[in-house]
């Protein structure tokens, strides 16, 4: 397959799209508005574009955009957490990559229907995953695009899965909210995401995320996006309504996401916002990913696995997979003006 055919694109009349094959990731998205004016809504990191790209692991090489992740989540080790956490982290499985086999390798094209792009990916014979299938669908009548992904596996297995969407953000500090409906519960990551770039206080929980705790004792307004602290954070959101959206008042538009809660029970925001120091990040990434997850704040699947305090809590934290019935889930990501 030569190098042209590592990206595909696709243009309707609300828009434009390109798919890579590595990651099966989306972007760049152009929509065009219904007062003609045209967004670019999904993010592209800073360095993908740089000779010392090529020398990092997969996902991070050309990361951008949307793209699917099973397993999701990576192991960390277990030092200096929570005890009801620690208990439930194990190390990292054999062969184990950052948000699985699928975040990290080149995707096949498979034929697909007028206007779609349809990708697959086969996983290693040790895995308990076969392959998976991608297909990004913009929609003819709207600046919208559907996303199908479908998950069939050798054996029976559980694993934690989710998707990953990644939004650029204005630059100002406040220009663009969060909303979504309300929600059961949120919950702050237990340890640091980013040694020295901690932003909000450990293993707590909140119910408005426009007073999250932060490590100073004092609330923190986290729908007001880009943050003012350079921090890199994870939290996690249980409950949801299964829609959320992203609104850039600086640009003049919304995007909204939406996907099935029944599959994603929990919601995990990453705030990327100029708290990783080490290249290839060096102090310039910004973005907020916006993430529907079966997963404890991305643990890894021997976390996901294990009893840890999100599964005791009742949320599940691992889907169940048969090779008898493959699995299906559908989203979409839409824009509109304000």
């Amino acid at each position: 397959m030569n190098a042209g055919d590592d990206y595909r694109g696709l243009a309707w009349a609300h828009g434009a799209l390109t798919v890579q094959r590595l990651g099966a990731m989306l972007a760049p998205v152009t929509f065009i508005l219904e007062d003609g004016r045209q967004i670019s809504p999904m993010h592209i990191a800073p360095w993908s574009n740089e000779p010392q790209a090529q020398a990092l692991p997969g996902i991070l090489r050309k990361l951008r955009g949307e793209w699917p992740c099973v397993p999701f989540g990576y192991s960390v080790p277990a030092d200096g957490w929570p005890e009801d956490w620690a208990r439930a982290m194990g190390p990292p499985e054999s062969g184990e990559e950052i948000h699985g086999h699928s975040s990290n390798h080149e995707w096949t094209w498979r034929p697909s229907s007028r206007g779609s792009l349809s990708l697959t990916l086969t996983y290693p014979e040790g895995s308990p995953v076969e392959h998976v299938e991608r297909t990004v669908r913009p929609d003819p009548l709207a600046p919208a695009i559907d996303i199908v992904l479908k998950i069939v596996v050798r054996r029976a297995c559980r694993l934690p899965i989710g998707l990953h969407p990644v939004f650029r953000l204005p630059f100002e500090t406040g220009a663009a909210t969060l909303q979504f409906g309300g929600f059961d519960e949120g919950r702050t990551y237990p340890h640091d995401v980013e040694p020295g770039a901690a932003l909000f206080a450990r293993n707590k929980t909140f119910f408005e995320l426009t007073a999250v705790p932060s490590r100073n004792g004092k609330a923190v307004d986290a729908s007001r996006l880009p943050l003012a602290a350079a921090t890199e954070e994870l939290l996690q959101i249980e409950g949801t309504d299964g829609a959320a959206a992203l609104v850039n008042h600086e640009e003049g538009y919304r995007v909204d996401l939406s996907w099935q809660k029944e599959h994603f029970p929990s919601l995990l925001l990453w705030y990327s916002n100029r708290g990783r120091k080490a290249a290839p990040w060096s102090e310039r990434h910004l973005a907020i990913g916006i993430e529907p997850i079966c997963s404890p704040f991305g643990l890894g699947p021997a976390t996901a696995l294990a009893d840890n305090p999100i599964a005791q809590s009742g949320i599940a934290t691992a889907l169940e997979f048969s090779p008898e019935k493959s699995f299906v889930t559908r989203y979409r990501i839409e824009a509109s003006a304000l």
